[in-house]
C-alpha cells in the first residue's frame, strides 16, 4: 500500500471543504456577535478610548511629578536619624541627598518621555518635578551646613584670618572665672 492512500485516519479532519467555496454561514455566530459594518459607535468608542488614554497619561505624569516628595520626606528622616556629627554614615546620606536630585534633574526629559503626547500638557508636571528636586537638593545643602562642611566664615577662605570666636561656653556647676 502506498503511503497516505487507502486507510483513512480517524483523527484527521479536512478543514477545507471544496464543495462550499463561498463563505456560507454553516456554523451560527456565537451569542452577542453580529456581522455589521463599522458605524458611528466604533468612531465614538475610539474617540472615548483616546480621551481616556489622554486622561490616564496626564494622571500618570502628575504621579511621576509628585514622586520626589516621597523621596524628600524619606531623605529628611534619614538625615535626622544620622545626626549632626561628621561620620561616615552622615556623609553618605548627605552625598545621596545631593546626588539623587542632580541625577533626576539631568533626566527630566527621559522621565516624562512616555507621556509625550500633543493632547497631554506636561509643562506643569515637569515644573513640579524640578521644584521638588531643587527642594531636595536644598535639604542636602542644609545638611552640609549643619555638619559644618560648607565654607560659611571668612576664615574658611583666607588662611591668615583667625577662626570665628565661640559664642557659647559650657561648664560645670563651679564658675571657672
Amino acid at each position: 500500500m502506498e503511503k497516505g492512500k487507502g486507510l483513512a485516519r480517524r483523527w484527521a479532519v479536512e478543514l477545507h471543504d471544496a464543495s462550499s467555496s463561498s463563505a456560507s454561514p454553516a456554523v451560527p455566530d456565537p451569542p452577542g456577535f453580529t456581522r455589521s459594518a463599522p458605524d458611528a459607535d466604533d468612531a465614538a468608542g475610539a474617540r472615548q478610548r483616546k480621551d481616556s488614554e489622554t486622561a490616564w497619561k496626564a494622571q500618570k505624569a502628575w504621579e511621576v511629578a509628585q514622586a520626589p516628595f516621597k523621596n524628600l520626606m524619606m531623605m529628611g528622616f534619614m538625615m535626622w536619624m544620622a545626626g549632626s556629627t561628621v561620620h561616615l554614615f552622615s556623609i553618605g546620606i548627605t552625598f545621596s541627598a545631593l546626588w539623587q536630585p542632580i541625577s533626576a534633574l539631568r533626566s527630566v526629559g527621559k522621565v516624562f518621555e512616555p507621556f509625550k503626547d500633543p493632547r497631554v500638557d506636561t509643562i506643569a508636571p515637569k515644573l513640579l518635578f524640578i521644584a521638588l528636586n531643587l527642594a531636595a537638593m536644598g535639604l542636602g545643602v542644609w545638611k552640609l551646613n549643619t555638619l559644618g562642611l560648607l565654607p560659611t566664615n571668612p576664615s574658611d577662605w583666607v588662611s591668615s584670618l583667625a577662626p570665628a570666636r565661640e559664642v557659647e561656653y559650657a561648664g560645670g556647676g563651679i564658675p571657672l572665672i
